[in-house]
C-alpha cells in the first residue's frame, strides 16, 4: 500500500481547520477580549475590595461580577453596587 491515502486525509483535516479558524475568528477574538477584560475587572475588584473596607462599600471578587465588568465596563460598576444597595 502506498502512503498517499494518509497525506491526503491530513491534509483535508488541515483544510478543515484552517477553514474553522478563519469562519470563527471574530467569534474568538471577541471571546479573548472579553477574558483580558474580565480578568483585568477580577484584579480591580480585588483592589477594590481591599480599598472599599474603608469607605464600606464591597463587592464580591468573582467571575460573575468580573464578566458583568467586562462586558459593561464603567457602568457596569455603577450597575453592581445599585444592585447590591437595592438588595439591602
Amino acid at each position: 500500500m502506498s502512503p498517499m491515502p494518509g497525506y491526503v486525509a491530513w491534509c483535508l483535516a488541515g483544510l478543515v481547520l484552517c477553514a474553522a479558524l478563519l469562519l470563527l475568528r471574530r467569534p474568538a477574538a471577541w471571546l479573548l477580549r472579553l477574558a483580558l477584560r474580565s480578568s483585568v475587572w477580577l484584579a480591580v475588584l480585588a483592589l477594590f475590595s481591599q480599598v472599599g473596607r474603608l469607605v464600606g462599600i464591597s463587592l464580591g471578587v468573582n467571575l460573575v461580577n468580573a464578566l458583568v465588568l467586562g462586558v459593561l465596563g464603567v457602568p457596569g460598576l455603577g450597575l453592581l453596587l445599585m444592585l447590591q444597595w437595592a438588595l439591602r
